[in-house]
Order: structure tokens, then sequence, then C-alpha cells
């Protein structure tokens, strides 16, 4: 699933693409990309239809568009390859085309939701108080996010009583990382994916909390990690930051820091990334 930079990629596109235009009519060519919008495609068509779409948020690694109504939005789930491209109406159909959704203007371009794998879809939800479709309404903020309370989260790490990888990967205390960009913090960190997180400082929570921006915004700003053709941005163009990372994918590699040989270790049914020197692990009570 990708995580935040490539979501945030993905919101910028529909915002200047896609934001305030209304929906003509809408096709569900595949039922799984309405699978989790219980009513069914025909049911998700109408809802859509006649609307106009509001300005494109999301929610660490959670996408949705509102509708102008206000009560209600269309949340994108990706997956593991879907994505939301603008294409032309002329433009030939993707070999896995899922959903097409045409405007009531003559910008002459409509959006599509591509699924190769058929993860993904699209579903429309009520939302919060807060603007949030209610099924997302448990996600935490992510660190991008001004009101990211960070003394609330390193008070959440000492209650939680976990290691550090599996925190960053809760979704209920910080979303958006995923287990990319919690590598690569966790390597700029020198902090082994296994650390206790009671052991932290409040210094050490935060110098973290800083490197997980930064990775975030370095892979923002190269329109963040493509290893495939699968995650790309609504034009369909493929981010560059797999060239910059420093953990992630790079075992038996020299670290870039002190030049031993990068490691890969089995962890929850994903792959760790790290320097044994670097990020040594915890010792073990007797």
């Amino acid at each position: 699933m990708p995580e935040l930079p490539e979501v945030e990629v993905v919101r910028r596109g529909l915002e200047r693409w896609v934001s305030g235009r209304v929906v003509a009519d809408v096709r569900v060519l595949h039922p799984r990309a309405v699978r989790r919008h219980l009513a069914g495609g025909e049911d998700f068509g109408s809802r859509l239809a006649g609307h106009r779409v509001g300005p494109a948020r999301r929610r660490g690694k959670y996408l949705w568009l509102p509708l102008a109504d206000e009560r209600t939005a269309v949340l994108a789930h990706l997956g593991m390859s879907g994505q939301l491209l603008v294409q032309p109406h002329d433009a030939p159909d993707e070999k896995h085309l899922r959903i097409r959704v045409r405007f009531a203007d003559e910008q002459g371009t409509e959006l599509r939701f591509v699924d190769q794998r058929t993860f993904g879809g699209l579903s429309v939800h009520d939302v919060t108080p807060d603007g949030l479709p209610d099924v997302i309404g448990h996600i935490a903020r992510d660190p991008l996010d001004p009101l990211f309370d960070d003394a609330a989260f390193h008070a959440a790490l000492h209650r939680r009583r976990t290691t550090v990888k599996r925190a960053l990967l809760d979704q209920s205390l910080i979303s958006g990382v995923g287990n990319i960009y919690a590598d690569e913090a966790l390597w700029r960190s020198r902090l082994h994916y296994d650390r206790p997180t009671a052991a932290l400082t409040r210094p050490r929570t935060a110098e973290l909390l800083g490197h997980v921006r930064d990775v975030m915004n370095a892979a923002l700003a190269v329109g963040g990690t493509s290893f495939d053709s699968l995650y790309v941005n609504v034009n369909g163009e493929s981010g560059y930051f797999d060239r910059s990372l420093d953990a992630y994918g790079r075992e038996g590699e020299p670290c870039r820091r002190c030049g031993t040989p990068m490691r890969r270790r089995p962890w929850m049914n994903r792959s760790s990334y790290f320097c044994p020197r670097c990020q040594r692990p915890p010792r073990v009570a007797s």
C-alpha cells in the first residue's frame, strides 16, 4: 500500500484536476472496485452524479473527495496497485480500468480508477463532524499535519509498551508511515526496529519524529517512491525517491554512514532493513 508521500502526490493531482468539477455520470466496470460500497455499483454512481467535488483531502495513507453536500465523501482505497488517473476522454482504456467518472464541463478529461490486482476500490461514506469519512474516524493525524501532537505521541509510546517500528506503523498512533519510511527514519535516527518504546526519552522521540518528517518531505519533493509502474501520480508519472533510499531494499550494500553491509530481517510478514553497526539491537534481559 502506498505511504503518505505517494498518497499526497495523488491528492495534489486531484486537487488540481478534479476538485470543483460536477460529476455527470459514473460507470463501474468491475464489481470488486466498489465492494466496500455495500449498496453496489448502481447506488455508488447515483450518489455521485450531479454533485460537485470538493477539495481533495488526506489523512495519513487515506485519501478522499468530499462531495459538495458536505455530508458524504468518496473514499479511495488504493490497495497494492490502485491508480487514480486523469485522462482525456478519447484516451484508450487501460487494461485494468475499473471505474470511469465523467464530468459536466468542457475540460475534456475524466477520472479513471485503474487497479491491476483489484485490492483497492472507491466507496461513499458519511463524514464525521471533523470532515473524515466515518470508517477512518479512528485514524490518527499524520506527522505532517500541523495539529499533530508530538508530546501526546511520546506519552502514547510509553503507554503502549511496544517496539519502535511497531509504533510507527500503528495508524491509531501516527498515520501515514509504512514499511519503507519507517526503515528510512529509523536508519537516520540510528535506532534498531526492535528498540522498546519505553526506552525512548522525549528528546529521542522528538529526533525520530524529525527524521520521519524529513524523509517524507524529501520523498514528496521528487514525487514519492515508485519501485514499478503501479505507483504513479494522476498523470501516470512515477516518483524517484527510490534512488535516494538509505536503508530500504539495500541488503548487502554498504551503509552510507559507516560502510557496514546492510542487513534484512523478516518482520511481521514484511522485511526490516538496517545497519547492524549503526542500529544495534537492544540488549536482551537475562
